[in-house]
């Protein structure tokens, strides 16, 4: 006998981090507002910060602070160089670490870039019973994390199992 469940909209915060972009110029901060909101989720609240670890984190950890924002999704900030820091500024803030999100996310993202997929630092986890997703900056790699990953797990009537079910024995002690 197969169950049907309701889909249960989530209130999800969007936060690009990026020294030289805009809100206008923001194309993947676009294409995630666009996918979340399009299957059904709120856009809890948006934002656009320069690559400063400080920043980031105090952003972030006031969205994981409020009672009504679920789910956080940064992008940018995940690369090698000296100014990319959003692993650092968030990962410090994980109660637990998602790990199986950046593995499956370099081996889904090996199929479109190759050996470069070895760059990201894409990390998810979960902080305050609020999940945690950190993202490359790259349209393809937002697009890639939520069609092939993100969405899917966010969705109540996804089977066998997904993360919104997890919701209500997140803070279980």
């Amino acid at each position: 006998m197969s169950e049907e469940r309701d889909f249960k909209p989530l209130n999800i915060a969007v936060l690009t981090v990026s020294d030289s972009r805009s809100l206008a110029e923001d194309r993947s901060g676009d294409l995630l507002v666009e996918r979340l909101e399009g299957v059904g989720h709120h856009l809890y609240e948006r934002d656009l910060l320069p690559d400063d670890i400080y920043q980031i984190r105090a952003a972030v950890s006031r969205w994981i602070a409020a009672p009504d924002c679920d789910v956080v999704i940064t992008t940018g900030g995940t690369g090698l160089t000296g100014r990319d820091g959003t692993p650092e500024a968030v990962s410090v803030l994980f109660d637990k670490t998602i790990d199986g999100f950046g593995e499956m996310f370099r081996a889904l993202s090996f199929q479109t870039i190759g050996s470069s997929t070895l760059q990201s630092r894409a990390t998810a986890g979960v902080a305050n019973r609020t999940y945690l997703f950190v993202l490359p900056g790259s349209t393809g790699a937002c697009k890639d994390a939520w069609d092939n990953l993100i969405e899917s797990q966010l969705d109540y009537r996804k089977r066998p199992c997904n993360l919104v079910e997890l919701m209500p024995r997140l803070t279980e002690r």
